[in-house]
């Protein structure tokens, strides 16, 4: 960076009397003073701005008004031609405040996203009368003794200074545009007096909008109201929508903008999401970062006050995603991180907490009762800080990634720091496959068991996208890095599983291989994973390291369908099982390569999985014009596809036996469709054979047959069709001799 671009080196930018920026000055000197003191004066807090040399600064002044944060912030961006582009910011945190009846004068030392040289902050505000307009901020930067400068390490001066005229109230503003799909009435307002609260907190209406103007964010509505008929798309379709189709929906909606930073939000308010889910937040690879999110009407409906109640922190906590806000219990695992709030975070009284979660220090009560008993409506001090003041690329929508801050620094330590002592009565362990080959996706399995006998009580939740668990790769660099979804479920509900002899584990598995940060296995070499998972009451339950290594590919072929399965797009296609978007055309055209010229390759069976989930379902596609279009399902094809991921997952090859589990009743799923109820129950029947054959364990065994059954009840609600009687429900039946039937021949089992 050259000297002429650092605004806090240029002196005398403008020519502004010392002592009007003098903390020495003596206040008597200062209009308004005497008795004319007495009369009120309006507050100086807000959104000043300023255009000088090529330069346009945004300073936020927080000192008085609505829960002043005592600090003062900025944002610079520089002017060349006909073009402006984003520079850096600043924050003083613990400033010296001077305040008499003329003025309010800030002053302190600076975090710079820059090497700024002149790190000493003093702003000036003059006061008004109440009513009256308010008066320009004066702004300076200067050296202090010790910093470096141009005249010298010694060196103090007077640095650049800049008039910054009042332009908002509002510390910053934000345009928020909100969809809706047709039987899905969004939100409008919540009255916090029809439920108890805590003392001191009033009973008023309110929304999302008046939730962000306590944190002093202004939400402006776009004028933009969209409600999408589902009955366009055709009488059969699901309305529910599955991450792929949300996924497409999100990137669509803002393909129409330039993919760069901006003040603006989306929020859709859907049906219902496949897996049952409140609410997630966007967050995709590259690009549309944090610019939306989605809430689940039938997840959230209900006109009682506490169904009210609660779908208002729905909707305020997934937009506080997208300023990039985390969980209560996440924020240390942010870059850079951040402090925890109290009880490892569980305690914050947030919109950002859940309320099943809430869990103060003992001996207060913790629970959903409890936290509504103590909510003030408001987010926390330090979240209002990261609103009002964070640097600008760490919350404006579509700049920085979700959790990450300003610096790509390592992990803090402490996230994946081994307990001193551990009594949670839990174990965590991340199974891997040693060895992988080169573009292979790699998926893990995560596992939870109880170490008590007596049972431990848990919810359970071991996905990375639901974020109770997450998951670092130290790659063959040496780096380390957290694995980031690209969708973020809010599983905002209270989910309690006993962990005992009867049930003493649960699994899960997660393809990690790209995410947010796109692919994380690229390099062949060796790699160590560990996870660590949060626990109902916040114990942080680790795994051990486990290990694996990406083996160097060995033929030509290796290297070509490798490369094939390693671009973006492909990896979003993976981490979302299929898509249809015309969005990922290449990636889908790259598996088709896979699945045409390298068919009998073992790595063409991850190609065939994603291809024949995706056929399985109807896609619902809502373009960037607003009309919702369908593309229907290909049973057929699945059945093709998955069929032959069965044949080659059988054995030690293909994939793993819980992606195996989820691609069989797929498939059971896509017989239904095709009107063969009867080969879709075999699919069933043979689902649980397959793995008795692995020598799973009993418990495991117990949960695939009632996975098996589900499915199975599934496919009667879907075809009409029960099933035949069993052999052992016939009277005088044998065991051997077939069920009388009609219909078509039952298909012999495999």
């Amino acid at each position: 960076m050259t000297m002429a671009l650092d605004p806090t080196v240029h002196d005398g930018l403008v020519g502004t009397p010392e002592d009007a920026l003098d903390p020495g000055a003596p206040s008597s000197s200062a209009p308004g003073d005497g008795p004319a003191a007495a009369v009120p004066r309006a507050a100086v807090s807000g959104r000043y701005q300023a255009t000088v040399a090529g330069w346009q600064v945004e300073l936020r002044v927080d000192v008085d008004g609505d829960r002043p944060t005592r600090r003062v912030s900025g944002d610079f961006f520089a002017t060349t031609g006909a073009t402006t582009s984003y520079f850096g910011s600043f924050v003083v945190d613990t400033p010296e405040i001077t305040e008499t009846p003329a003025l309010v004068r800030v002053r302190g030392r600076g975090r710079f996203t820059w090497g700024a040289t002149a790190r000493l902050v003093t702003v000036v505000v003059p006061r008004v009368p109440a009513g009256a307009a308010r008066a320009p901020a004066l702004l300076r930067f200067s050296t202090v003794a010790g910093d470096p400068a141009p005249g010298g390490p010694e060196a103090a001066g007077p640095g650049a200074t800049f008039p910054c005229a009042f332009a908002s109230p509002w510390f910053r503003t934000v345009v928020w545009e909100q969809d809706s799909v047709a039987g899905a009435v969004p939100l409008v307002s919540y009255d916090t007096g029809l439920l108890p609260r805590p003392p001191g907190v009033p009973a008023r209406v309110l929304g999302v909008t008046e939730a962000y103007a306590d944190a002093g964010v202004q939400l402006l509505s776009s004028g933009m109201v969209n409600v999408l008929p589902l009955s366009e798309a055709g009488a059969g379709t699901s309305p529910r929508w599955s991450d792929s189709e949300l996924h497409n929906a999100m990137a669509k909606h803002f393909s129409l903008f330039a993919d760069a930073p901006r003040w603006q939000v989306w929020l859709l308010v859907a049906t219902a999401h496949d897996q049952g889910y409140r609410g997630i937040m966007f967050d995709y690879a590259d690009a549309f970062q944090r610019q939306g999110c989605a809430v689940f009407y039938d997840a959230i409906k209900g006109e009682d006050p506490a169904s009210r109640r609660a779908a208002l922190r729905t909707y305020v906590h997934e937009l506080g995603h997208a300023f990039n806000l985390l969980h209560s219990w996440q924020k240390n695992g942010a870059s850079p991180p951040a402090p925890l709030g109290p009880n490892a975070g569980l305690g914050d009284l947030s919109w950002m907490n859940y309320p099943w979660r809430y869990e103060p220090p003992p001996p207060a009560p913790g629970g959903e009762q409890a936290y509504w008993s103590a909510f003030p409506f408001q987010f926390t001090t330090n979240e209002t800080v990261h609103l009002r003041h964070g640097f600008y690329r760490d919350v404006v929508m579509s700049a920085n990634p979700f959790g990450t801050g300003a610096a790509d620094t390592e992990l803090d330590p402490e996230v994946f720091a081994e307990p001193v002592a551990d009594r949670s009565g839990l174990a965590l362990e991340l199974r891997a496959r040693p060895a992988f080959a080169y573009g292979e996706p790699v998926v893990v399995e995560i596992k939870l068991s109880a170490t008590d006998l007596r049972g431990t009580t848990t919810h359970g939740y071991l996905h990375p996208n639901d974020e109770f668990v997450s998951v670092a790769v130290r790659q063959p660099s040496g780096r380390t890095v957290l694995f980031r979804p690209l969708l973020r479920h809010c599983v905002d509900e209270d989910r309690r599983l006993l962990l005992d002899p009867g049930r003493p584990a649960v699994y899960d598995s997660a393809y990690i291989g790209f995410g947010r940060d796109g692919h994380l296995f690229e390099e062949p070499g060796r790699y160590t994973l560990r996870a660590v998972y949060s626990g109902t009451d916040g114990s942080r339950v680790l795994s051990a390291p486990t290990e694996l290594r990406v083996r160097r590919p060995l033929t030509a072929e290796d290297e070509e369908i490798g490369d094939l399965l390693l671009g973006g797009e492909q990896g979003q296609v993976l981490a979302l099982l299929g898509s249809s978007s015309d969005l990922l055309r290449q990636g889908n055209t790259a598996l088709d390569t896979v699945l045409e010229e390298h068919a009998g390759h073992p790595l063409a069976v991850y190609a065939r999985l994603v291809k024949g989930v995706n056929a399985e379902r109807d896609f619902k596609d809502l373009g960037a014009d607003g009309v919702l279009r369908v593309h229907d399902a290909e049973p057929g094809e699945s059945i093709r596809l998955l069929s032959e991921v069965e044949q080659a997952s059988t054995g030690a090859g293909g994939v793993d036996n819980i992606t195996l589990n989820t691609a069989m009743r797929t498939l059971a799923m896509a017989e239904a469709r095709a009107g063969n109820p009867e080969r879709a129950r075999e699919v069933t029947e043979r689902m649980v054979d397959v793995f008795a054959q692995k020598k799973l364990n009993p418990a495991v065994l117990e949960t695939i047959r009632q996975q098996a059954e589900a499915t199975a009840a599934a496919v009667t609600a879907l075809t009409g069709e029960e099933p035949p009687a069993r052999r052992e429900d016939i009277p005088g039946q044998r065991k051997g001799e077939s069920a009388p039937r009609s219909g078509a021949k039952r298909s012999a089992r495999r």
